[in-house]
């Protein structure tokens, strides 16, 4: 217990825990190559008195597949729900189930995009019909949609006048260019609506809760409201990377077909992909992410005017990346740096470091284990993470990862991928898993498609160093770091029980 002060009176509470993921946030919007371009206030104060993750990426992507890594503490290879509509099996531990068990309410004030098994439900289970639903051990408190019907939001917006319609109509803006302004004002949008109603709950609960507040912003279709929409010209957004040769691996051409600027942004089917149009939903996406600081420092200011932000364990991440166009890609479906590399800062008000960077590497699966550690919660031994709570006290722990992986499954067994298409891959071979190792990048795909070597150091991505043969024995050393890591990060559920004549053991 730490004391805490409110008001006048001090008082023995129990630690809230404030755990933040916003929607397809690239790391370098918040520190690197963009953020001379964006202002994000908020954020960039609150790493200033917390510790920041310089080299954190996500294990897998898109939505669905990432946020149940982040919940599970697990690899998607473990987990298995590697893509949106996947179902999560029903006995796997959450954070939030651990949390539960350990006397705390997990509340979700947004959504999880958890899918269920549907061996454990009757087949009109309204959960059955979505993939957006809540991951065990949440009790949902603001339900929020995406490409649902039944968002608390919708409702909102009609209350107050607005005739939003169905998904996706709610997201054409108001006039003939995409960067018009939504159809609603800025203080009814979808991250003011949310804030809004997170701070009416939050108010009411005695020290002690523990909050999940999931942002779906700057998630595309890509509208802003006013000021938003206008608040960055396009003629000054940087341009996005490109490669000397667009077809410069077998990957690219089909990554390229199925994604277009046009398909990030409603009611605009013939944009072309222009540098023009480009920048403009660049900055799009640039306004999208200062609505979404600005509505964090309310949260933030709302915690230190109640007295209770030194009693508050914050966590602040985003599920992964998106490419902006980068070598002609939007979204995350790739091994680029940009679907993967997202923010975290992490402070615990009983940790000594502020204002730090860490840079050694770290993983999305990491953050469930460190809100469990900091909380005094067993940690399931079914997580792949590890706590970062030693970084939190400016300590390096022994024998830390040297590298970080991710993987992504760039298929579908109901409407077959381009790259299922174009290259004859079946469904269990369209997946990939990349390897990052200081500047390099080593991407192995199961099937049908060459290997990829990368340099980045120079933030290029689109050079194959795979066939050189003065690389080889350093593709055979990734190679082999990425064998080891497979064999390494089973499932490890039962890794460390063991039913004998005197019953189960179980090893902490």
């Amino acid at each position: 217990m730490i004391p805490v002060r409110l008001g006048k009176t001090v008082t023995d509470t129990k630690l809230n825990t404030l755990f933040i993921v916003i929607d397809q946030l690239r790391a370098d919007c918040v520190s690197g190559a963009l953020a001379q371009h964006l202002d994000l206030p908020n954020m960039r104060a609150f790493a200033k008195d917390a510790v920041s993750f310089q080299n954190h990426y996500s294990v897998t992507a898109p939505c669905g597949p990432s946020r149940v890594s982040i919940l599970t503490g697990q690899y998607a290879s473990n987990h298995g729900a590697t893509r949106n509509g996947t179902p999560l099996k029903h006995d796997t531990p959450t954070i939030a189930t651990a949390a539960r068990d350990h006397g705390y309410d997990p509340m979700l004030f947004g959504y999880t995009d958890t899918s269920h098994d549907p061996r454990y439900l009757e087949p009109d289970d309204p959960r059955l019909f979505s993939y957006e639903e809540v991951a065990a051990g949440f009790r949902e408190v603001v339900r929020m949609r995406l490409e649902g019907d039944y968002s608390e939001w919708e409702t909102y917006l009609k209350d107050n006048g607005y005739a939003p319609g169905p998904y996706p109509d709610l997201y054409r803006p108001t006039g003939d260019t995409p960067d018009s302004p939504a159809l609603y004002a800025a203080e009814h949008s979808d991250t003011a609506f949310l804030t809004n109603r997170t701070l009416e709950e939050l108010a009411q609960h005695p020290p002690g809760w523990f909050a999940h507040l999931t942002y779906i912003r700057p998630h595309p279709p890509f509208v802003a409201p006013a000021p938003y929409n206008a608040m960055y010209a396009a003629d000054a957004m940087p341009a996005p990377k490109t490669a000397e040769d667009p077809e410069w691996h077998g990957f690219m051409g089909p990554a390229r077909s199925g994604s277009s600027v046009s398909r990030v942004v409603e009611g605009f089917p013939d944009l072309p992909d222009t540098e023009d149009a480009v920048k403009m939903i660049r900055a799009l996406y640039f306004g999208l992410a200062t609505e979404v600081d600005h509505h964090i420092g309310r949260i933030f200011g709302w915690l230190k005017d109640s007295g209770q932000y030194d009693n508050t364990l914050i966590v602040l991440t985003s599920d992964h990346g998106e490419l902006l166009g980068d070598y002609g890609i939007w979204g995350k479906r790739t091994f680029h740096d940009a679907a993967f590399h997202v923010p975290l800062i992490v402070r615990d008000p009983r940790a000594s470091a502020r204002g730090e960077v860490v840079t050694a590497p770290t993983e999305s699966i990491d953050i469930s284990p460190t809100i469990l550690d900091c909380l005094g919660v067993p940690v399931p031994h079914s997580m792949d993470g590890q706590s970062l709570r030693p970084f939190l006290n400016g300590t390096s722990p022994a024998n830390w990862r040297r590298y970080s992986v991710s993987e992504l499954d760039f298929a579908d067994p109901v409407q077959p991928t381009p790259w299922q298409t174009a290259l004859n891959l079946s469904l269990d071979g369209a997946n990939l898993a990349v390897l990052r190792k200081g500047n390099l990048r080593y991407v192995q795909f199961a099937e049908g498609l060459e290997p990829i070597l990368l340099d980045v150091s120079n933030g290029e991505e689109s050079r194959n160093l795979a066939k050189n043969s003065d690389q080889t024995q350093t593709r055979l050393d990734l190679m082999q770091d990425m064998l080891c890591h497979r064999m390494v990060n089973t499932d490890g559920t039962f890794s460390r029980t063991l039913i004998t004549e005197a019953g189960v053991k179980v090893v902490s």
